[in-house]
């Protein structure tokens, strides 16, 4: 059986680690990944949302991999792996987390990468503050029958479980929105997937990968 194509190894200039922040309910346990060259010349900082059975530990892989020339944030959102919960355990609970981690980190503007729910609170996210989101990378969208509508240019790596009908729902909330492939989806897609999926999320961001 032939074996699954694998992301390549990550630069040895980008340094990763963990630690915790603070946000409005208690701490955000958040993987990070940095170039060792950062500071003004470093592209938009990304930040990476799971979904709701995952934690951060599924982006551990693509963190480096994407590092190279931006610094880039994985939350454990609220309720989540090492994070402490909301009350409320909303959609809108975990885009304020969220802000909040912008907000420490002292960012102007980040990117957002969401995977199902996190997906969800990118979405949120984007809708409620539009200055601070540039760009959105959108995998396995939820689609009940009404989503925020943004206007930030975005993503949508479509999968084996996204319907017409539902791409046809997102596209109506995501009026700027770019569909590609991202063949068998799984809460660990950059796991496996090929390098050209990488690339082209790269390519997006502005990355040089």
């Amino acid at each position: 059986m032939a074996k699954s194509p694998k992301i390549d190894a990550a630069p040895a200039t980008v340094r990763t680690r963990r630690a915790y922040f603070d946000f409005r309910d208690g701490q955000l346990h958040v993987r990070t990944a940095f170039p060792t060259t950062g500071g003004f010349d470093e592209q938009v900082t990304l930040f990476c949302l799971h979904g709701a059975q995952g934690s951060s530990r599924v982006f551990a892989r693509l963190l480096p991999v994407i590092a190279d020339v931006r610094s880039v944030y994985a939350p454990d959102l609220p309720g989540c792996g090492e994070s402490d919960p909301s009350p409320g355990a909303t959609l809108a609970d975990s885009a304020a987390a969220v802000a909040d981690l912008a907000a420490d980190l002292r960012l102007r503007q980040i990117d957002l990468l969401g995977i199902e729910t996190g997906a969800a609170v990118a979405l949120e996210l984007a809708a409620a503050k539009p200055d601070l989101v540039r760009r959105l990378v959108l995998i396995g969208v939820p689609a009940p029958d009404r989503l925020p509508v943004v206007k930030q240019p975005a993503l949508i790596m479509r999968t084996r479980l996204d319907t017409a009908e539902t791409l046809t729902r997102i596209k109506g909330a995501v009026v700027n929105c770019k569909i590609i492939e991202a063949l068998d989806f799984a809460n660990d897609v950059f796991e496996e997937a090929p390098p050209a999926h990488v690339k082209q999320l790269a390519a997006f961001l502005g990355a040089r990968i």
